[in-house]
């Protein structure tokens, strides 16, 4: 086919300015960044917020502080709850205490003695028994004596034994569960006390503060958000007939009202369905309507903001 003589593509680019020129693909599109919600473990009064929107902050930076009465007297008592199960442990495996043992020592050294005077009183007793001055009955009677006296001796002697052993298998389990649960919940205790102080978990830009010093935070709730320096990306949609034509990784120059000129992204998603037109009939005037959502890292975006509208340009 013959080209278009000169005198004639003059009148047309008069009258279509833009005929004869390269077409320039551009994708309009808008800024998104991902942002870091941070929240309180535990529920409770803000006493102390310490960051404001828009300062930048780095991690581990506290955020803010719950009101930690509650966790204090918490940690106090559990605090307690394990130097009580510490003493009743020690006591368990080291036995009776020195003092118990020693009234126990006293109280058999005592048996002993009247042990000792039973015995020499019955031999007396048998010796006059034999000429006959004193009666049978009066034997008796200091042979029993005797017996009695042998028997406070081994009562004495079998507590004393029995407050010198530590205590059974069963009982120092039970007092060795009982510790370990004590100090399970100090830990669980301290934890909760850390879990007032808050800290940024990333560094970047403050971008919404939701709660105000003196409001109660919910557990779990968001009270400041964060936008990470590397999270800003460039959401736009491309035509279905171009769909073939773009892959992943590849390069872009953004532009944007006041953004400088090296701002560039790289793709990173690209949908692999169409949107905005129902899948019912794709005819040819259908197809045209249908696009691609893609995204793409946005690489020195300055002060790019969330919500800002940009055009992205493939690079040849």
């Amino acid at each position: 086919m013959n080209s278009l003589p000169n005198w004639l593509i003059v009148i047309i680019n008069a009258i279509f300015p833009s005929f004869g020129e390269p077409v320039v693909l551009e994708y309009n599109g808008y800024a998104e960044g991902d942002y870091v919600y941070v929240a309180s473990a535990v529920a409770g009064r803000i006493v102390n917020m310490r960051t404001r929107e828009g300062e930048s902050i780095s991690a581990l930076e506290t955020l803010f502080q719950i009101d930690d009465s509650h966790q204090t007297a918490a940690l106090h008592a559990a605090q307690a709850q394990v130097a009580v199960a510490q003493a009743n442990l020690e006591n368990l495996a080291t036995g009776s205490r020195d003092e118990e043992i020693a009234v126990i020592h006293a109280s058999l050294d005592s048996a002993k003695v009247d042990q000792r005077l039973a015995q020499s009183t019955l031999e007396r007793t048998q010796r006059l028994s034999q000429t006959g001055s004193v009666s049978q009955a009066r034997v008796d009677t200091d042979t029993a004596l005797l017996q009695g006296a042998n028997a406070r001796v081994a009562q004495f002697e079998a507590q004393l034994h029995v407050a010198e052993l530590p205590a059974r298998v069963s009982q120092r389990i039970a007092a060795e569960a009982t510790h370990d649960a004590a100090l399970a919940q100090l830990e669980g205790a301290r934890s909760a006390l850390n879990d007032t102080t808050v800290t940024a978990p990333i560094g970047g830009r403050v971008d919404k503060v939701f709660y105000e010093q003196g409001e109660v935070a919910l557990a779990g709730a968001p009270v400041v958000s964060i936008l990470p320096p590397a999270s800003l990306k460039a959401l736009f949609f491309i035509p279905e007939g171009e769909r073939a034509s773009v892959s992943l990784g590849e390069i872009f120059d953004v532009a944007c009202s006041g953004c400088p000129d090296e701002i560039t992204a790289h793709l990173t998603r690209l949908a692999a369905t169409p949107q905005y037109t129902p899948p019912i009939i794709y005819s040819r005037e259908e197809r045209s309507r249908l696009v691609f959502r893609a995204e793409a890292i946005l690489e020195n975006a300055g002060d790019v903001l969330p919500g800002q509208p940009l055009t992205l340009r493939p690079r040849d």
